[in-house]
């Protein structure tokens, strides 16, 4: 008779690896930027877990004529899973989609993703917004992170931004969205009901985080609405 094999060694430091906050990215607090006025506007999404459904599904139902759309979506290391993905969403959305890069701007009609294996931050340039690229540790054990990407929106658009945080397991992006809602941001969850994991979105809803809690199918609206306030002849939500 053969002997059994021995169990397999799990290797302690994945089992205690540390949970960074967005603290060693980005610290947290407002820009002083007040004597540098924009009226530039855009929206982030961060999701993670069902979040390329979730992400087709809004972005296939927006018109062209919306703002500008940064997005954190929780990915395998790939960088040609992550190509063949964004490569999908352009090709079927009438948005631009595509992979950030460092000084893309989040324009109207343009949707920027975040690289898998990076961090993605959104800063001003004088009165305009452009996005970074930037390595670091991962951030509640992801990267990227998106309290990294709701915290440089809340440091550094504030008030001109709508937050939304979808389906997800666990609580990456909830700090965040918080700190978007306390810089006057207007902020969205996805509801139980339509996430294929709430962890995410509850988290950000007991924190106090989200304005709005909504289905899946609602979000394209709440997209078109807040942009059609802002841009001339915006149409609604296909």
């Amino acid at each position: 008779m053969e002997n059994p094999k021995p169990p397999q060694q799990i290797d302690p430091a994945l089992i205690h690896r540390p949970k960074y906050s967005a603290d060693v990215i980005l610290p947290a607090g407002n820009a002083k930027l007040s004597h540098i006025r924009t009226e530039e506007r855009l929206i982030a999404i961060g999701t993670s877990t069902g979040g390329t459904q979730a992400l087709e599904t809004v972005l296939t139902r927006l018109p062209r004529q919306v703002l500008g759309i940064v997005i954190v979506q929780h990915m395998p290391a790939d960088r040609k899973f992550m190509t063949m993905f964004t490569e999908r969403l352009d090709h079927i959305a009438q948005l631009d989609v595509r992979e950030a890069k460092n000084g893309d701007r989040p324009e109207p009609g343009v949707a920027l993703i975040s690289p898998c294996g990076q961090h993605m931050i959104v800063k001003r340039s004088g009165t305009r917004y452009v996005v970074e690229i930037v390595d670091g540790p991962q951030v509640n054990r992801h990267k990227p992170s998106v309290d990294v990407l709701f915290r440089s929106v809340a440091r550094y658009v504030g008030a001109n931004a709508l937050g939304i945080i979808m389906t997800g397991m666990g609580d990456d992006g909830a700090q965040g969205l918080k700190e978007m809602h306390d810089a006057g941001a207007q902020t969205i969850a996805q509801d139980e009901k339509s996430c294929v994991v709430f962890g995410m979105p509850r988290e950000a809803i007991r924190l106090g985080a989200a304005d709005q809690v909504m289905p899946l199918a609602r979000i394209p609206e709440a997209i078109v609405a807040y942009s059609r306030r802002f841009l001339k002849d915006a149409p609604a939500a296909s």
